[in-house]
């Protein structure tokens, strides 16, 4: 079929950098005095309405057919109210909405579907110390009906405008309603995902490096950076994991809501947000082993500077005691009027902290 055909190609970039920095978007459309960023109604995938009102748009698709797509940036309670009546939307989803700050999820009701993505931006960072930023945090939340799609954000993060204009390119797949643009926020998200992994992953090949290098070794490295970056992973798992529950829902189990052939397609989101959850596993645990080779080292080094410190002060305990013994001052000191005395006890004392370094070197501890 050739509208699934080019799904992939119509929902994902086309280029996937290394960062992905192409759907941060922090401010709204200076134009639009309100929340809401976009509202249109499409019908046979194409774009047949700009610059209505969500009644409007409600109002077309009852009497002409299609669905309508309202998308929003940090919508107040009171904002959002509105298109909340309209469209019959429950109110604890509603309320979740507004709040944000929500874990991935997946909620269904008698007539909408109720999605909420952890969307992951990589913040660049010139060299990464105990204070940085590494990963920052937004939300995306859907509500999906028969003829409608609802989406909320949160963050300065992942913006759809660049997805709307992809999809309005593919108006097969738009035909299949609000389940297509769904899945394709879902692709874009996980996406995202995987793009932040890479980042991620260059900065724990940076830390391990270091951590590692001759002159990082001897003085056991920088825990700070370390317990950061491993912050930083714990808010990117927060995000990915509780999502693998909802994609598993949307590609296996049948949804009125979802359309067949769409809903194929999201067993790919899954096995890619599969993949990503692995990798971000396996950093917790890389930065859990980095961590404990770094303490390891630290403490290595606290042993070596004891041990020198401990041979160092075995060797001036030698001109010490023997200072101690003539410092006494008695009459009948052992060689204490010969000529010869003084120097033949200044060569022995010589001589045996040499030979006492002698030791502690050949050992190891010098």
């Amino acid at each position: 079929m050739s509208m699934i055909r080019d799904l992939r190609a119509a929902v994902r970039p086309a280029l996937r950098r290394t960062h992905n920095t192409s759907n941060y978007d922090t401010t709204r459309d200076p134009s639009v005095n309100s929340a809401i960023v976009d509202c249109a109604v499409y019908r046979d995938g194409k774009r047949v309405s700009d610059h209505v009102s969500p009644a409007q748009a409600k109002e077309r698709v009852r009497a002409e057919g299609g669905f309508a797509w309202i998308g929003l940036h940090e919508p107040t309670e009171r904002e959002f109210a509105g298109i909340a009546q309209e469209f019959g939307l429950h109110p604890l989803a509603v309320e979740d909405a507004v709040q944000a700050h929500q874990r991935p999820k997946l909620e269904r009701y008698d007539d909408s579907l109720f999605t909420v993505f952890k969307t992951i931006h990589y913040v660049e960072h010139a060299q990464l110390t105990s204070t940085s930023e590494v990963v920052e945090t937004g939300e995306v939340m859907c509500f999906t009906g028969h003829n409608f799609i609802v989406t909320v954000r949160h963050g300065g993060q992942g913006s759809l405008r660049a997805l709307r204009h992809r999809l309005q390119e593919d108006p097969e797949l738009l035909a299949k309603g609000p389940s297509a643009v769904l899945h394709a926020i879902a692709d874009q998200v996980v996406d995202g995902y995987l793009a932040v992994a890479d980042a991620v992953q260059d900065d724990i090949d940076e830390v391990e490096i270091e951590v590692f290098s001759q002159a990082t070794s001897r003085r056991g490295g920088d825990a700070g950076r370390i317990y950061q970056l491993k912050r930083e992973v714990l808010e990117f798992k927060r995000a990915v994991s509780p999502l693998l529950r909802p994609m598993q829902l949307l590609s296996e189990r049948p949804m009125r809501l979802v359309d067949p052939d769409i809903q194929k397609y999201f067993r790919d989101v899954a096995d890619h947000l599969a993949r990503v959850n692995e990798q971000v596993l396996g950093f917790d645990d890389l930065l859990n082993s980095i961590l404990q080779a770094n303490l390891a080292q630290a403490t290595v080094a606290q042993n070596e500077d004891m041990r020198k410190i401990t041979s160092w002060a075995a060797i001036c305990a030698v001109p010490t005691m023997i200072a101690g013994v003539y410092g006494m001052n008695f009459t009948y000191m052992p060689e204490l009027h010969w000529r010869f005395g003084y120097p033949t006890v200044m060569a022995v004392t010589v001589a045996i902290c040499v030979t006492i370094h002698r030791g502690f070197k050949r050992n190891g501890w010098l």
